[in-house]
């Protein structure tokens, strides 16, 4: 009885937010930025969190420079859930136009060279519109993954990102499916920029002006595999629109110093929010820790 319930509520949410992914992209907008002015205005959302993380990560900003990059924080942040909604019944062609890809070849010509890709990012800009990278790369793709403590919502979020050709794959059988899959070689994709459950003085390191442990396994997974890693820096270019440049971080893992990997890629990733602060997702707890 209880799977029953659970597909009758996954349909019921998966074809409500289907049917409002049919609307004209205007008016998702016009949606989110009510959903902004609540957010911000009325509700407060972790407002003292962003607010705090702002501070901390810009000193030298005022209080009212601290309070603009917020507001455009939620501005954007609510734009990319109307965008992430409308993903749901967009065409493969319309969305592969608001996507540019730059320095794609680091990616392929590890592919060709026979070697796995470790592709790794931040919560920066619009991130789940990368579910249309299969169509600008020919080689598979995997996304990976922790599943959401919501089966609905993880059923969501699965048929969300596969839907263009990407392949999800679980953060614990990873390793397992590189190793066992030799004679193919593949791109995996880590949002690396979470806060570790585990701390390791190795992989502690500056990142937006405040020492800080860092994910280890995005690293570590890259050196037993004898993986190429190369970093994506999402940049927006318009509303909806986004630059997605590669940039490389090594070509063997497997030679590179303990927390090399790992050092370059919060560099990376600083430069990135440097860059575009008001894109990073401030509203999480990234230096509890």
């Amino acid at each position: 009885m209880k799977k029953i319930l659970a597909v009758i509520a996954y349909k019921s949410a998966y074809g409500f937010i289907y049917s409002v992914s049919l609307l004209p992209m205007r008016f998702l907008y016009g949606f989110s930025f009510i959903l902004y002015v609540l957010a911000y205005y009325v509700i407060g959302y972790r407002k003292l969190i962003v607010i705090q993380n702002l501070s901390r990560a810009f000193p030298d900003k005022k209080y009212d420079e601290v309070r603009d990059v917020a507001k455009s924080f939620y501005a954007s942040f609510t734009s990319y859930f109307a965008e992430i909604i409308k993903s749901l019944s967009v065409s493969s062609n319309e969305l592969d136009g608001k996507l540019i890809l730059v320095n794609s070849e680091l990616i392929e010509e590890n592919i060709q060279r026979g070697k796995d890709v470790i592709v790794c990012l931040g919560h920066c800009g619009n991130w789940e519109i990368l579910n249309i990278l299969p169509n600008k790369l020919a080689c598979d793709m995997y996304a990976v993954y922790k599943p959401l403590q919501s089966p609905i919502f993880n059923r969501l979020m699965i048929k969300l990102r596969s839907r263009f050709g990407m392949k999800l794959i679980q953060d614990q059988s990873v390793t397992r499916h590189i190793l066992t899959n030799k004679s193919s070689h593949s791109v995996y994709l880590f949002l690396a920029d979470q806060c570790p459950r585990i701390k390791e003085e190795k992989y502690r390191f500056d990142l937006l002006n405040q020492t800080t442990y860092h994910f280890s396994g995005m690293e570590k997974l890259a050196r037993i595999t004898q993986s190429a890693v190369v970093y994506l820096h999402i940049k927006q270019i318009s509303k909806g629109r986004y630059a997605i440049i590669c940039k490389s971080i090594c070509e063997e893992a497997g030679v590179t110093d303990l927390g090399f990997i790992t050092k370059k890629f919060v560099d990376l990733l600083n430069e990135n929010i440097q860059e575009e602060p008001h894109g990073w997702l401030w509203s999480h707890k990234r230096f509890k820790k």
